[in-house]
């Protein structure tokens, strides 16, 4: 899954789903399935004091909050980010993991961090999904963080049990169709992005599928596998050598403030992370990991936190699911 960067007191670029065309293996599925691309969490800064800047401060530790737990992709990203800032800038960066509440935990951490510009955040879709799901949020992510850069895309994969009558999303969508309401499918928990892929596809398709949600990756992907639940949609990274063991089967990837923040610390961020995107040697230590590297603007990040806001939105009212 993709991923974004942000310092506290800056705002924050998340995971970003667009409308694409669904691939079934190599063919176009069809023409007006919503593809779920996801860019991964990028680095954000945090809320930055007006004089602050990063360069006056070469020895202090920058942390990158990730509010997902260890070995999932946004924590392996910020690793490789974070090394290779430390390389560039001989200044010493720490990961910190703060998991809970889909994502909400960690993003509170760094949203009430010191607004100095050496805490960032680096989140997924959920920074602008939760918004939608929970009655309230303990951030304002627009007000409270500032965009520095979309690191990746990374990619959801529509998986099923091999036991299921269908090779194919078009397949797929013609079980479903004939059994409304009978299959059911697996989600890491409510509101996260496998939930709402799930919901967004049903919505596309006009099916019935039956929400099952579970404590967490790894006991979901365990039940698609063992049959206790039909379907799932799992990052493809994930999704990929359990399809090489025939353990499942992939029928389709969806692809294709608080404080003045001081323009100087963001620019200096966006920099050298568009510098270490377009390593050769990153992009394959990424492709390798299910990330397409992605950089470009802090404005253009900004740009997709409020598409990504109004995008689920309208997902979580039209899917009919009740804010927490």
């Amino acid at each position: 899954m993709g991923g974004s960067l942000e310092s506290s007191g800056s705002r924050c670029r998340s995971r970003h789903w667009e409308r694409r065309h669904w691939k079934s293996r190599s063919e176009n599925v069809a023409a007006g399935f919503w593809s779920i691309a996801l860019l991964l969490t990028a680095i954000a800064a945090t809320a930055l004091a007006p004089d602050s800047a990063l360069a006056q401060q070469p020895g202090r530790t920058i942390t990158i909050v990730v509010p997902f737990t260890p070995g999932t992709g946004p924590d392996i990203l910020a690793r490789v980010m974070g090394d290779e800032i430390q390389k560039r800038w001989s200044q010493p960066v720490v990961v910190e993991n703060k998991p809970g509440a889909s994502g909400n935990i960690g993003t509170q951490v760094a949203a009430r961090s010191a607004p100095d510009g050496h805490t960032l955040l680096l989140t997924t879709s959920p920074f602008t999904q939760n918004v939608s799901l929970f009655k309230s949020v303990p951030y304002d992510p627009v007000a409270d963080f500032a965009p520095i850069i979309r690191l990746t895309d990374a990619f959801m994969a529509l998986a099923v049990h091999p036991s299921v009558a269908a090779t194919t999303a078009q397949e797929f969508v013609a079980y479903l169709k004939a059994r409304p309401g009978q299959v059911n499918y697996a989600s890491p928990g409510r509101g996260t992005p496998h939930h709402l892929s799930m919901e967004l596809f049903k919505l596309a398709t006009g099916t019935d599928v039956k929400h099952v949600p579970y404590r967490g990756t790894a006991p979901a992907v365990q039940d698609v596998v063992g049959g206790h639940v039909s379907a799932m949609f799992i990052p493809v990274h994930v999704g990929l050598p359990l399809a090489k063991d025939n353990q499942i089967r992939i029928l389709a990837v969806a692809n294709n403030s608080r404080v003045s923040v001081a323009p100087d610390t963001v620019a200096r961020y966006n920099g050298v992370l568009n510098e270490i995107l377009r390593a050769p040697e990153i992009a394959q230590k990424l492709s390798a990991q299910g990330f397409i590297a992605v950089g470009g603007t802090a404005s253009d990040f900004a740009g997709l936190i409020a598409r990504d806001l109004a995008k689920w939105r309208k997902v979580v009212k039209d899917a009919g699911i009740a804010p927490e």
